[in-house]
């Protein structure tokens, strides 16, 4: 009974129509390559469903791209190898031909002739692909051999040049290592002289660091007796100094500090009877001529009149007429007063506009100006330059600012009008007992947003 293979053509009894291995890589490539040229020469409807999205590709990317499932196309799909043989056929008519009729020529790339009987299929196909793939692995072993002599020509060659290296290199280090060893004997004689030299040294060293420590402990001893003396001799000096300096400093400080408060006291009583004198406007006498001549006089102030002169605390008006007492001192809670009108500004710069505001109030009333800050935390002095006519004082370390301004306040003399800008109620408190008028810090900042 005759059997037919896939392309049509007859298979004798007893031979295989199918390839027991896969196709050889270059057949492979080869029969891809060939199938995507021939899509050309077919209609969209002819491409098995898988195929027809590479319709449009060139015959490279068909290959790059669509390798495999034209393979396996070719492979499950009789009708599409076939319409590929036929294409084939009109592409290469003379060898599809002599494969078809089971005669390749000899010449023929045997690549070739498999990858044509693969899709021509005719008798014997699988001898010619068979036949391709021996003589591609006889190319390759054949490659290979080639490259694997050149190789072992060029290591024979480096191998060759190691020894004659080698050999050079073998003799140089031989000269060097006779050098070494005449060099090395010498080295040894001047080692044993150093060594005795060496020893001998240090024997000497030894005698002289003997020596030396002796000297050395008679010396600290000597340094030590002198520096003891030196010691008590400069505290029976610092103790004369200090008692000296001590009572000099209090006789200075006794008379400077009570002359300053008389001289204080005695300029506010001499500015308050001038002022006044001009406040009441005083006649230089008691009676003059014209007041014995009978007339209308005008009307008088009542005390209703006066009582609406006076100002409300939070008046800044009120602060113009304290500060316009004779030799009025303004002492100022600097933290307070900057904490209530800018609390959001860093400190340096509240410090800054409470100091500037200050200097042009000094300057328009020329009463004396003091502003106390709390420096009890202070790492460090802060560095400032007071604006003329102001005071800066910070509070020493264990001190507060409103220990300071009571301190101050008890320091001017009975009868001087000391006026205090401060919210605390403890601190308003403290200086009104001592004589001072507090006022609150709000007044202030009204008076100087007026500047």
């Amino acid at each position: 009974m005759e059997r037919r293979d896939v392309a049509g053509g007859p298979s004798p009894e007893g031979v295989p129509d199918g390839l027991d291995r896969p196709l050889p890589e270059g057949v492979r490539r080869k029969v891809v390559a060939l199938t995507g040229e021939c899509f050309g020469g077919l209609t969209v409807a002819e491409l098995p469903p898988q195929l027809r999205q590479y319709a449009r590709f060139t015959p490279t990317r068909r290959a790059k791209f669509a390798g495999n499932a034209m393979a396996a196309a070719l492979e499950s799909d009789p009708v599409f190898r076939q319409r590929i043989a036929a294409r084939l056929r009109e592409l290469q008519p003379e060898l599809a031909g002599a494969v078809a009729d089971g005669n390749p020529p000899a010449a023929a790339d045997p690549v070739d002739v498999g990858a044509l009987a693969y899709v021509l299929r005719p008798e014997g196909w699988v001898k010619l692909i068979v036949a391709a793939g021996e003589e591609e692995q006889r190319a390759k072993a054949n490659l290979v051999g080639e490259e694997t002599r050149a190789e072992l020509g060029r290591l024979r060659e480096e191998l060759a040049e190691a020894r004659t290296a080698g050999r050079q290199e073998t003799e140089r280090v031989r000269g060097e290592l006779d050098a070494a060893r005449k060099e090395n004997e010498s080295l040894h004689r001047k080692l044993r002289s150093a060594v005795s030299d060496v020893k001998r040294g240090e024997a000497a060293v030894r005698k002289l660091q003997a020596e030396l420590h002796d000297a050395r402990s008679e010396s600290g001893q000597q340094l030590a007796a002198a520096e003891s003396e030196a010691r008590r001799l400069k505290a029976r000096l610092a103790e004369a100094e200090a008692a000296v300096e001590s009572g000099r400093r209090a006789a200075r400080e006794g008379r400077s500090v009570e002359d300053m408060r008389l001289r204080l006291l005695l300029d506010t009583v001499l500015d308050a009877a001038q002022g006044l004198r001009r406040e009441l406007a005083l006649p230089p006498a008691e009676t003059r001529p014209a007041d014995t001549v009978g007339a209308v006089e005008p009307g008088r102030m009542s005390p209703k009149d006066i009582a609406a002169r006076a100002l409300s605390d939070t008046d800044p008006a009120l602060l113009d007429q304290l500060l316009a007492l004779p030799q009025a001192h303004l002492v100022v809670d600097g933290y307070n007063v900057t904490k209530t009108g800018y609390p959001t500004m860093p400190l340096e710069k509240q410090r800054l506009r409470l100091l500037g505001g200050m200097a042009v109030l000094a300057a328009q009333t020329g009463a004396e100006m003091t502003c106390v800050f709390d420096g009890a935390e202070l790492a460090a002095p802060v560095l400032l330059a007071p604006p003329r006519g102001v005071r800066v004082l910070f509070s020493k370390p264990g001190e507060t600012a409103d220990e300071l301004i009571r301190r101050l306040v008890r320091a001017e003399p009975p009868g001087r009008p000391v006026v205090v800008v401060s919210s605390d109620r403890e601190v308003a408190d403290g200086v009104a007992k001592a004589g001072a008028r507090p006022v609150a810090s709000t007044l202030l900042l009204k008076r100087l947003a007026r500047t």
